[in-house]
């Protein structure tokens, strides 16, 4: 088992740029500078994958198709891992409705999973569609010893954090005070008894500590960016 799962985010897309939560697929497209993002990343922060798959977004597919023309790979559409649906907030940008997103998603990264976001998703329902999409990944390639090639899943931040928190056990407040950018990867490799272990998040790589005195729900609202990083 050498092949490892990397989880990458999006390319910057015209919803992160207006600061909306905008998670409904198909969603918005991105922009110039997220086509160029997701180049970037198949040019400098890929080993050469066997397999190339994205969520139904619109942003997801137009992502996977850069990556995919610069490993020369075929991307193909996979349900089940598209983000986090926040029902009631979507399409909002204020500050209220992202410290809300940012205040229950924090909360499941404290162990309340079955909480839902107003009229969307709770964390339990996101896994319950997710996981078995990377389950399914590493019994078919994963874990077949011939299998050497990395395998690229095109998603969502606060899918991907989520997921690969609960998966690979890193620290709640770790995942909450560490967003990813667009065309930042999150990425997992296979270990005994069907587990995983975090080897990268974004820029860093093991151990992953929280910040001290960090107050994530607060900056989040404070700071005027993305909030689904």
């Amino acid at each position: 088992m050498s092949g490892r799962l990397v989880l990458v985010r999006h390319g910057q897309s015209y919803g992160n740029v207006d600061r909306r939560l905008d998670t409904r697929p198909p969603g918005t497209e991105l922009t110039p500078l997220g086509r160029d993002q997701a180049r970037a990343f198949a040019r400098n922060g890929l080993h050469q994958p066997g397999l190339l798959v994205h969520s139904v977004a619109v942003r997801a597919a137009q992502t996977a198709a850069e990556i995919g023309a610069e490993a020369k790979l075929a991307a193909r559409e996979v349900a089940g891992i598209h983000e986090v649906q926040v029902g009631e907030l979507e399409d909002r940008s204020d500050d209220d409705a992202v410290a809300e997103f940012n205040a229950i998603y924090e909360r499941w990264h404290k162990g309340e999973l079955d909480v839902p976001l107003p009229g969307g998703e709770s964390a339990e329902q996101v896994l319950d569609r997710y996981v078995p999409v990377l389950t399914d990944l590493r019994m078919r390639y994963l874990d077949d010893d011939e299998w050497t090639s990395d395998i690229v899943v095109v998603s969502h931040g606060a899918a991907i954090r989520l997921t690969a928190a609960v998966l690979a056990g890193v620290d709640g407040s770790f995942v909450v005070d560490h967003h990813l950018g667009n065309a930042e990867s999150v990425v997992l490799t296979p270990v005994t008894d069907g587990r995983w272990s975090c080897v990268q998040w974004g820029t860093l790589t093991p151990p992953f500590y929280p910040e001290p005195g960090a107050t994530p729900v607060a900056d989040a609202v404070e700071s005027g960016t993305d909030p689904m990083g």
